[in-house]
Parts: structure tokens; sequence; C-alpha cells
């Protein structure tokens, strides 16, 4: 009997391929690259989830849901490797966390409220919003600027770092712009990151705003009551 795939089972094959490709790097050069191909692959099934949701029409909140969790494991468990390793800011992946705990602190609150997210009852209203945060653009772009960083990240550590080095002995300047290059793609990574966040960010803050002030009033005037 054939097993049926579903977008979350994906989601789940993608989460164990990016722990595993993590757990390569660092064990010699040869796995390195392995890992590099396991993130390739992690990417290309996080769109493939994606595709089967709209294609069989199995998209749920759950399964949204699990989509996002999916991200922010795969999102984490790189970067801390490779703040770990030297690679990248130690902040990075703190931004990461941080980012991602807003947001979705904000997403619960919304789906608690009723929203969804997408759809005429999505949390987000705004058509810049929803051009940065849904859109298959800003997803697809966001997609491909992770497996670009996570994958030059891998060939660095494959090819220059290390005793177990491909090419060995870099020149001084060659080495610097190499880690420059790394430095350019992980930050600007974040910063595209941090500004996909930034709608759901506003939104959630118009959300307690305006359920705050109703519900203080209730409060007090229950206390004037009494």
């Amino acid at each position: 009997m054939s097993m049926r795939w579903t977008p979350n089972k994906v989601t789940l094959l993608r989460v164990v391929v990016g722990f595993a490709a993590v757990c390569l790097f660092g064990r010699g050069a040869w796995a390195n690259l392995t890992a590099v191909g396991l993130t390739v692959a992690a990417i290309v099934l996080d769109a493939l989830d994606g595709y089967l949701a709209r294609k069989k029409k199995m998209a749920s909140p759950v399964g949204a849901q699990l989509d996002i969790l999916g991200d922010r494991m795969i999102e984490n468990v790189y970067f801390t490797y490779f703040a770990v390793v030297g690679m990248v800011s130690l902040w990075l992946p703190v931004l990461f966390f941080a980012r991602g705990a807003a947001t979705d602190f904000f997403r619960g609150l919304a789906m608690k409220a009723g929203h969804s997210g997408w759809g005429a009852n999505a949390m987000l209203q705004t058509w810049w919003g929803q051009a940065l945060v849904a859109s298959r653009w800003s997803r697809g772009l966001y997609a491909a600027m992770k497996c670009l960083c996570f994958c030059y990240l891998g060939l660095e550590l494959a090819l220059t770092r290390g005793p177990v080095a491909l090419v060995g002995e870099l020149a001084a300047d060659v080495h610097a712009m190499i880690r420059v290059g790394a430095h350019v793609l992980t930050w600007m990574t974040a910063a595209f990151c941090l500004l996909r966040g930034l709608p759901v960010l506003v939104e959630g803050w118009k959300y307690i705003a305006g359920n705050v002030g109703p519900a203080r009033g209730a409060k007090s005037a229950a206390q004037e009551a009494m």
C-alpha cells in the first residue's frame, strides 16, 4: 500500500532533512557538500508542500501553522550552528528567534479572534502587508535568499575552512572577500526577514490597541458598579 503524501508530511520531511544537513556540517569536506545538497532539498520541499496544499486543495489553518513552525526550526538551527562555529554573528540567530516569537505571538492572537492566514478574513488587511508576507513572490524570494545564504556558508565551510578544506590555504584578501560576501548575504536575508515581519507586528499592535482600551473600560465600569 503506497503512502499518501500530504503537505503536512512534506513539511515534517523538510524539517528532518534540514536537521540531517546541519548534523553533517563540520564532519569533513564531503559531508559538508552533502549537507549543502540536503539544504537545497529542504528548500525545494518547502516549495513542494505549498504546491501540494494549493493543487490538492488541502490548505488548512493547522497546515499553515505547521509550515511556519517548520520555517522557524530550519532558520534557527542553521543560523545557530553557523553562529556557534563563528561564521556569522551570534546576534543573527537571536534576531531571527525574536522576530519569529513576536510575529507568532500576534498570529496566535489573531487566530483566537477568528482571523485566518489568507482570504477575506485574513489578519493582514493592507495591500502592502499581504504583498510582503503572503504573496508568492515574497515567499519565493525569501526562500531563495535563505537557500543561497545557507549554501554559501556551507560551501565556504567545505572549501576553505578547517584542516580538511578542499581548496586549502587561500590568500588573505581572497579569504576576506569570501567573508564579506557571507556577511552581505546573511544580513540582507535578516533585513528581508524583518521587513516581512513588519506588517504582522503593525497589524498585531493595532489589534492589541483596539482591544486593550475596551477591556479596561469594561473593567472600570464593573468596579464602579460594585
